[in-house]
């Protein structure tokens, strides 16, 4: 019966010389995993049978040439190149970085098509991806392309969620990018994802200030007063509970993020800094307002610990609960939305 087939679970497996394969198998050797999603990894059978004898690991891959053999209670691995690639653990290196964008296309179209449900992406470097033909600082960008919808960066854990403004873009050049248009379609997509994606059926956001002090009345930049802070009384005044500028300083330190659904802070270390001192190891990254489900660790390729046996997968298991979490809640609103008069299950 369709209630219970398991979540497919696509895995763009990211760059080869990080630690994003050993942290995929220390996930999924536990085969508990198993009873909550069906995992498909987008690279080679080959490829991942090096891993595995590398780390000694007991997983056991199912090879496969076509979605359409992916088996429930495998560990299933989608052979998306055929070539021998060369693995030096902690190495940059842009030809590993060309089958991570091989591993990240197939999964996209993958995810686009429906043949998977939900995608977790390994880390990747952003620098040994780049290419004629790709042109992105990350997945983010990418991922809006071929998928649609208003992304945002949405750092999360049960109890912190941190988006973003701006995310990969110079410091010198945030405050050009923060414009009404931008604050109301991020203020939006995070309002709409609290709603859809994380079941709070009256979010409540605080906007952190875009200089020192939120401004602190003109003396240290005039941004927030000229085009954060009336827009953010406009969107107040239209019925969502968002607050703000806050100074931003003050804002973790104090506890202040405790009384609120989720911040949105105006560039990217101003809220990942924070979130990661907080949360690093557990935290997900959430692509927020695609019309598809993405999520990826909190953390980057480390190479200073790859191939050690080191890493913590903590924060990929996350992403996986997360990425199922998210689509099980999307499918339920959904479905409620189409009929008002039943009241969708609060978040307790």
């Amino acid at each position: 019966m369709e209630k219970d087939k398991k979540i497919i679970l696509g895995i763009s497996i990211g760059d080869l010389n990080g630690i994003g394969s050993e942290i995929v198998i220390k996930t999924f050797e536990d085969t508990r995993m198993l009873e909550f999603c069906t995992p498909v990894i987008f690279a080679s059978i080959k490829t991942m049978s090096f891993v595995k004898k590398h780390f000694k690991s007991s997983i056991n891959f199912h090879g496969i040439n076509h979605t359409d053999q992916i088996l429930d209670g495998k560990v299933n691995v989608l052979n998306v190149w055929k070539d021998n690639v060369t693995i030096n653990f902690g190495e940059e290196d842009v030809t590993i970085g060309a089958f991570a964008i091989k591993s990240l296309e197939a999964a996209t179209i993958a995810l686009k098509n429906d043949v998977i449900d939900v995608l977790v992406t390994a880390p990747i470097h952003k620098h040994n991806i780049q290419s004629d033909s790709f042109k992105f600082p990350g997945h983010t960008g990418y991922l809006t392309e071929k998928l649609g919808g208003n992304s945002l960066m949405f750092m999360v854990t049960e109890t912190l969620k941190v988006g973003l403004l701006t995310d990969h873009v110079p410091v010198k050049d945030v405050p050009q990018y923060i414009t009404t248009e931008l604050i109301n379609e991020k203020v939006d997509t995070v309002y709409n994802s609290l709603k859809s994606d994380f079941r709070i059926s009256k979010p409540k956001i605080a906007v952190l200030g875009i200089n020192p002090h939120a401004g602190d009345n003109g003396v240290i930049g005039e941004e927030d007063d000229t085009v954060l802070r009336p827009t953010l009384q406009k969107i107040k005044e239209s019925g969502k509970m968002v607050y703000g500028p806050y100074s931003a300083d003050s804002f973790f330190g104090s506890g202040n993020y405790k009384n609120f659904d989720a911040i949105i802070a105006a560039y990217h270390d101003q809220g990942l800094i924070p979130f990661k001192t907080i949360a690093f190891g557990h935290g997900v990254n959430y692509t927020a307002g695609l019309t598809k489900v993405r999520t990826s660790p909190d953390h980057g390729t480390a190479f200073e610990i790859a191939g050690k046996g080191d890493a913590d997968n903590g924060s990929f298991k996350a992403a996986v609960f997360t990425a199922i979490e998210v689509y099980k809640n999307r499918k339920e609103y959904k479905k409620y939305a189409k009929n008002p008069l039943k009241k969708v299950p609060k978040k307790i």
